[in-house]
């Protein structure tokens, strides 16, 4: 009987289980999380405080007994180091667990700035269900907060915040809103956006100390100003939880690196989700990819790879679509351009809707949209499919909004 162990329960973790489950009725199967709760989803934690759901809507499984039933067995504990040679994992607490098949899936974890004062008390992360309860009993109605960071983890906690009725001022050390998810016409639109909605944006700013002053806190921005907020939220993005592979043999840049069956360098250890550094498609680079939709793929690939059932990953997608304070916007494969490709831009500031097309040669390889909600499944498709446009490029470029009909006349046809 071959045993599996996942390290990680979140979204990949709890994947690969399940998929490795129903592809070996036989296998040991154990999976391991470092918190106290159910296995849960952290994209579902703005929607916990907006007050949309509660704790248990955040879980990924529902029903108590699904991973009984399953029989996956959940371990709470924290791996400290792996033994490749020997084939088990050491906990922090002093047991050990042997596998056959170990899958990484640790996710990552909150990066603060170095700057004096963030340990403070009120200085606050969103990240865990714990920061969450945090958040919920520290900020209401009228409460003054500063967030530092406006990427696209930011954004999201910047809705939910939002909800919550705060006096709230961001601040980005980009030039822009979302700087590496959107060129500089979108990021503005963005900031305009939010500015609509109550929301002060300060970008081109960083914070560079922290004050405790009463039962508030002193903020002092980099350009001089100073904020009296009663908390502060630290969103300026995340890192892959890799500290324990240290020794491991398993070769790590900023992730995991993995080739196309998310096998790490160490043979029997796969790595799937935010801790991994994968294949870029189109691009043949290497990037972590953290978006959920792209790690539970990882994952079942991973796992099938595990079980015995050879299957590679085609490359990690960036596909990114982020709702703000109620505008949509996304991003899709190589946004920014390539060298020497030509772009398409269509713009309606009134109307906050925006669409950019990037191409290389008659390929379609990346766009910016905001508002134009109707055309991100095409995007996709078009962009993913690597579908050579023809005559429809120059149509394209002419009129952006024509996406549909080259996607039918030229997108079907090349899946046929």
């Amino acid at each position: 009987m071959i045993r599996h162990v996942i390290i990680g329960n979140g979204p990949a973790g709890v994947v690969a289980a399940e998929t490795l489950r129903r592809l070996d009725a036989q296998a040991e199967i154990t999976l391991i999380g470092d918190e106290a709760e159910p296995p849960y989803s952290r994209m579902a934690i703005p929607y916990l405080l907006m007050g949309e759901i509660d704790e248990a809507g955040t879980y990924l499984r529902k029903d108590a007994d699904h991973f009984a039933g399953q029989r996956i067995r959940l371990l709470q504990g924290r791996v400290a180091a792996i033994n490749a040679g020997r084939g088990c994992v050491s906990l922090s607490d002093g047991s050990v667990l042997a596998y056959d098949r170990l899958l990484v899936a640790t996710g990552a974890h909150p990066v603060r700035p170095p700057v004096p004062g963030i340990e403070l008390p009120r200085v606050l992360s969103c990240w865990t269900l714990a920061d969450a309860r945090a958040i919920a009993a520290s900020i209401g109605t009228g409460a003054r907060v500063l967030q530092m960071g406006a990427g696209f983890i930011g954004c999201i906690i910047m809705e939910s915040l939002a909800a919550r009725g705060p006096q709230l001022t961001v601040v980005e050390m980009g030039d822009r809103m979302v700087p590496r998810m959107m060129d500089e016409v979108a990021g503005a639109m963005i900031r305009r956006w939010c500015e609509s909605k109550g929301v002060r944006i300060r970008t081109g700013r960083r914070v560079v100390g922290i004050v405790p002053a009463g039962e508030a806190l002193l903020v002092e921005l980099d350009d001089g100003e100073t904020l009296e907020v009663d908390a502060l939220i630290s969103a300026t993005g995340v890192r892959p939880n890799v500290a324990f592979l240290d020794g491991s043999g398993v070769e790590v840049a900023t992730g995991i690196l993995v080739d196309g069956s998310m096998q790490t360098s160490v043979a029997g250890i796969y790595a799937a989700g935010d801790v991994t550094e994968a294949i870029e498609f189109g691009t043949g680079r290497r990037v972590v990819n953290a978006i959920q939709p792209d790690a539970v793929e990882q994952a079942r690939i991973a796992a099938l790879n595990m079980a015995g059932r050879p299957a590679a990953l085609p490359g990690t997608f960036v596909f990114n679509v982020l709702d703000t304070l109620g505008l949509i916007s996304a991003s899709f494969g190589q946004w920014q351009g390539v060298p020497g490709g030509e772009a398409a831009q269509l713009l309606d500031e009134a109307e906050y809707r925006y669409l950019r097309l990037a191409f290389d040669g008659d390929r379609l390889v990346g766009a910016n949209s905001i508002g134009h909600t109707e055309h991100i499944g095409v995007l996709r498709g078009l962009i993913q499919g690597r579908v050579r446009l023809g005559e429809w490029k120059t149509r394209l470029l002419a009129n952006p909004l024509r996406l549909s009909e080259a996607y039918l006349a030229r997108g079907i046809a090349a899946v046929r």
